[in-house]
This record gives C-alpha cells, sequence and structure tokens, in this order.
C-alpha cells in the first residue's frame, strides 16, 4: 500500500525524504539531489527544487477547477456523464473519486515538497533564500487553505470544532513506526494558512511574473482567507472582515498591478498572463505541455471545442446568461454583436447555419418540463416581423416584454396557458437539447487556436470585490459602493450604482451578484455561496436536480476523504472521513 504514491498521504509525506529522490523524478527538472549538497550549497539546488514543487500544482489545478466550478451555477452540462467529475454537479458525493483522490495527492505532495525544502535549510539570513523559503511558504499555505476549504465545512460554522484536514509539514522523522495526526480542526487549518503566508509576505522579495509567487500574491491569499472567516452578512466578523480589507488594500495599493481597460479584460484570456496587468498569481501552463488529444481533457476542453480539440460538453448557465443581461442584452449574433457586459465577451454561442450560410431567427425561452422536475430550452421559428412564432401546427402570439428596449428585443408568450419571457436571436445548435453556449475564459491562452490555459489564483478585481464585501461587513456602504463601481464601471459602460440602488439594504446582493460575473469559471462559486451561509439554487436547464436547492449546512457542501487516503494511512493512525448525512 505504501508503494502507491498516488493514493497515500503517506508517501507524499516522505517523497523527498533523506536523499530528495524517489521514483517520482518526474516533477524535478534535474535528477535526484542529495540533503547534504542542498543545505552545504543552497542557492544551486534550491530554484530546481522549488520548481518541482511549482510543478505538482500543475495537475492539482484541473481538479481544483472542476470542485469549486462544477459545483455551482454558473455552468451546466449536457447530460449525465461516467466521469467522476458528475458527482460534483449533482452532490452525490462518494469517497471513491478519482479526480478528489488526485485534488489531495498532488496538493500534499506539494505541501510535501515545500515542507521538506523548508525542513532542511532550517535557518537562514540569506536574503535571496529566505525569499525562496517564502516560495514553499506560500505554496504550502495555499495548498492548506484549498484543501481545507474542500474538506472542511464553512468558518462561519464552528470552526473550533469542524475538521480541516491534516497537518503534515515534512517527512515524519521515524519512519519505522509511522505515526499521522488526523485532521486538524477548520479553524487550526486557516491558522497553519495564515502563519505560512505571513511568512511568505515577510521574506518573499521575488519579481519575477504572476507565475511565481509573491509578496503580493501572498497577500492577496490572505485577503481571501481572512473574507472566508469574517462570517456571514447577518453574523459578521468584522476583525476577519478588516484583515480582509486591509490584505486587499495591500495589493492594490503596492503599484504592481493595475486594472486592464475595457478591450484588454475581453481580451484576457488571450493573453499570457506575464502580459496581463491584473493577474497576480496563476499555475503556469504551457503549449508544449501538451501533445496529441490532450487538450480535450483541459478544463477548457469540457468548455468548448477550439481548434478542433475539446468535448464542448459544458455551457453557460441559463441562470449566468441572465445575470449577464441584467443591464442590457448581450447580443452574440456575428451581424448584430453587441456586448454590453464584458463578462459576455468568455461565452460564445454556437449558432447554426444552413448551407448557405444563413442563421435561422427563433424566439427562443426556457419552460418546466413535461414532469416538472427541471427546465428546458425552447427555441421556436418566428416570423419576418416578430410577432408570432411557431411550434408544429401551432402558432403563437409574441408581445413586446414590458421594461425592456424594444431593440433588445425580449418578448412574452403565453405557451400552455402561462407566460413566459425570452429573446429572438438565431437557432444556436443543441447537444442533447441543450443550447451550446460556449464558455471560452478558459481557453485561447497566448492567442492560441487552442485549449491553452493557466489556471487563475489570484487577479487584481478580485482584491476590489474582497475588500466591497468586508467593507459590507464593516458596515461601510458608501466605500463598497465604490469597489463594486470600480469593478462594474469597467465591465458595463454607464452601469455604476448610486447610493439609492446600493445601500445596506442591497449592498450584500450587489456585491455577490458582482462577484458572480466577475469571478465565474475561476473556481470561486460554489465555495462563495456556502461560505456566507446561502444556499445554492439551481432552477434552469441541465440534467441536475433543478428542484433542489442545496442549504449551506447540507452535509453535502463538503467532499468526502478520499478513501484511498483513509485506506494509506498507517496502522493505528486515524483519518476521520466526513459525515454521510445531515
Amino acid at each position: 500500500m505504501r508503494n502507491n504514491i498516488f493514493t497515500s498521504i503517506v508517501l507524499t509525506s516522505a517523497l523527498i525524504a533523506g536523499g530528495l529522490s524517489s521514483c517520482d523524478l518526474d516533477r524535478f527538472p534535474t535528477s535526484s539531489v542529495a540533503s547534504e549538497q542542498v543545505t552545504s550549497n543552497p542557492s544551486e539546488t534550491l530554484s530546481s527544487l522549488i520548481d518541482g514543487a511549482y510543478a505538482q500544482l500543475k495537475t492539482w489545478s484541473d481538479p481544483m477547477h472542476r470542485l469549486g466550478e462544477y459545483a455551482g451555477d454558473n455552468m451546466m452540462i449536457r447530460g449525465s456523464s461516467t466521469d467522476d467529475f458528475y458527482e460534483f454537479i449533482t452532490f452525490s458525493r462518494t469517497p471513491d473519486n478519482y479526480r478528489l483522490q488526485n485534488f489531495w495527492d498532488y496538493g500534499y505532495k506539494a505541501i510535501a515538497q515545500a515542507s521538506n525544502i523548508i525542513d532542511m535549510i532550517g535557518e537562514t539570513e540569506d536574503a535571496k533564500i529566505l525569499s525562496q523559503l517564502g516560495e514553499c511558504h506560500y505554496i504550502r499555505g495555499m495548498m492548506y487553505f484549498y484543501l481545507c476549504r474542500a474538506f472542511g465545512r464553512p468558518y462561519y460554522q464552528s470552526p473550533e470544532t469542524n475538521l480541516g484536514v491534516p497537518i503534515v509539514n515534512g517527512t515524519p522523522d521515524d519512519m519505522d513506526n509511522l505515526s499521522l495526526p488526523d485532521r486538524s480542526t477548520v479553524e487550526v487549518t486557516y491558522q497553519q494558512a495564515i502563519y505560512d503566508l505571513r511568512i511568505a509576505e515577510a521574506t518573499l522579495t521575488r519579481d519575477d511574473g504572476p507565475a511565481y509567487a509573491s509578496k503580493e500574491a501572498a497577500q492577496a491569499m490572505l485577503s481571501r482567507i481572512y473574507l472566508y472567516m469574517s462570517g456571514t452578512y447577518e453574523s459578521p466578523n468584522t476583525t476577519y472582515a478588516d484583515s480582509a480589507r486591509y490584505y486587499a488594500d495591500a495589493v492594490i495599493n503596492s503599484g504592481q498591478y493595475t486594472l486592464a481597460s475595457r478591450d484588454d479584460y475581453m481580451n484576457s484570456s488571450r493573453t499570457t498572463p506575464e502580459n496581463y496587468s491584473e493577474d497576480i498569481f496563476v499555475v503556469k501552463r504551457l503549449a508544449s505541455e501538451f501533445s496529441g488529444y490532450d487538450y480535450y481533457y483541459t478544463v477548457g476542453g469540457m468548455y468548448s471545442n477550439i481548434g478542433g480539440m475539446g468535448w464542448g460538453e459544458m455551457y453557460a448557465s441559463a441562470k449566468y446568461l441572465e445575470l449577464l443581461d441584467e443591464t442590457g442584452r448581450n447580443d452574440w449574433r456575428p451581424d448584430q454583436e453587441n456586448i454590453v457586459d464584458v463578462r459576455a465577451a468568455f461565452i460564445e454561442p454556437q449558432y447554426e447555419q444552413d448551407d448557405d450560410g444563413n442563421y435561422t431567427e427563433v424566439f427562443r425561452f426556457i419552460t418546466p418540463n413535461s414532469a416538472n422536475t427541471g427546465y428546458i430550452y425552447k427555441q421556436l421559428t418566428v416570423n419576418a416581423d416578430h410577432t408570432s412564432c411557431t411550434e408544429g401546427e401551432e402558432t403563437y402570439t409574441l408581445t413586446p416584454t414590458d421594461g425592456r428596449d424594444s431593440d433588445e428585443e425580449y418578448y412574452t408568450i403565453n405557451y400552455g396557458g402561462v407566460s413566459y419571457t425570452g429573446v429572438i436571436d438565431y437557432y444556436i445548435t443543441l447537444n442533447n437539447g441543450y443550447p451550446e453556449f460556449y464558455i471560452t475564459k478558459c481557453s485561447r491562452e497566448d492567442g492560441l487556436d487552442s485549449q491553452l490555459h493557466s489556471p487563475i489564483i489570484s487577479r487584481l478585481d478580485e482584491m476590489y470585490l474582497n475588500r466591497a464585501e468586508a467593507y459590507v461587513k464593516m458596515g461601510n456602504i458608501n466605500e463598497a459602493m465604490n469597489d463594486v463601481n470600480t469593478i462594474r464601471g469597467r465591465a458595463i459602460t454607464g452601469g455604476e450604482y448610486d447610493a439609492s440602488e446600493f445601500n445596506a439594504t442591497t449592498a450584500s446582493e450587489l456585491v455577490d451578484k458582482e462577484r458572480q460575473l466577475e469571478l465565474a469559471y475561476q473556481a470561486e462559486r460554489s465555495y462563495d455561496v456556502f461560505r456566507n451561509g446561502d444556499s445554492l439554487v439551481r432552477r434552469y436547464p441541465g440534467p441536475h436536480n433543478a428542484t433542489e436547492d442545496i442549504p449551506a449546512t447540507d452535509y453535502r457542501v463538503v467532499y468526502f476523504i478520499p478513501q484511498s487516503a483513509i485506506d494509506a494511512y498507517p496502522s493505528g493512525s486515524t483519518l476521520t472521513q466526513n459525515p454521510t448525512s445531515n
């Protein structure tokens, strides 16, 4: 059992024991290195070893995205799937899930490598080596936080008793009589993450772009962690909220990053992180790392088909599309394109053309399915003057929708005795009955026609939204409005709120709405819902149970500890599983 590095926290903790060598050498850009060589001449060896810790994040970042995004309400899938990620969408939690296992294993491999480097170097006054150790502390602190938010309950729910994850900082001293700790509490796990990130903040001097840890990357992660600790809007912890504000301030005022222009933001997914002014830390990927059909199996490969690569089976949810269109309709039709909200630039409907290259006008709306267990899309052929549409032998009258501009082409239909609102559009290709609203935020990096994407960990826009939420929880509504308007004003020309719209009653909803729009497809949404005590509501088309809301107190808001990790724990040690019911 201990020989299986992919199913054992034991071996991820001991991967680089003694001579820093193992059968899993692919993580190092150089061959194995003796610990004596590291401690006697660290400047020549640390860089390659730290690069090995960064390398673990590449595999880790794939399930990291799927855990965070698929359990939210920004996307939907075209049907059931045998892939283990389908459990993330349906909330049918099981401990035997290879994607969950990879998230755990590679997270702890990164922790193990960072920890062993820290332990080997020990105390030093060399500024360069201190900075390199700061990178290790950043990686370790970030990993503990990401693991804890997936496997530990939201912080506002008794963090002093609820379990987080095991804290295993380096190889145990006695491998012959191995004993490993059970899971620490959520509170203690967060304390460990904060400890590491504060060391990183204090020691990091590296400034080599967003592919590497920096002082500001540590501050950005601290801002997010304290935001997670700041309670709910109804019962905030203002001390932690102020800490979230403090660290967001530090990043915003550092002078290292600037908010991108509207045009640059719309092209951000096509821009290398090194050339995008908002990127603080990303998991850097290179085109050379992918060959053959590898792009099919990337995160972007589920959201679209680009350059002939990708399954294109997950689409923007109707809920997210409606949120994008709230201020004004985003029209993606090629001959009438009008992007109102810049976030809509990452959505690409797949319009169908006939043999002559013509599009078919339809009226698209959503209705409950025949069993009233979910929702379906309807695309009905519309007449030339948009007064009616047809389905088979039936003709339905279309009435302009009150409260929408006429050029937005919103109409109301009486269908089956019920009134529905929809929009005139071109026919979008269906996959299992669902229109293909491709998501391209995770594709086309460096202007390539491919699924290349470096997963985003921290960006400047999040700092403004972290600070806005912190301000609301501290009762500083005007400051919160200013921060939201900074992001919203870039996204929607003239979309800023005034004090009559953004007030003590509406502030929390408007902050959350902006956060959902801005951070979509960055693996944040599901955690954002539950950490503030809200329910996940998914009343839109898809194979999920659209009639079930998931409250933040549900046992399924956290993932099961992988059974492989529990099975691999040494005799006499316990790794406690999460509850299987409420």
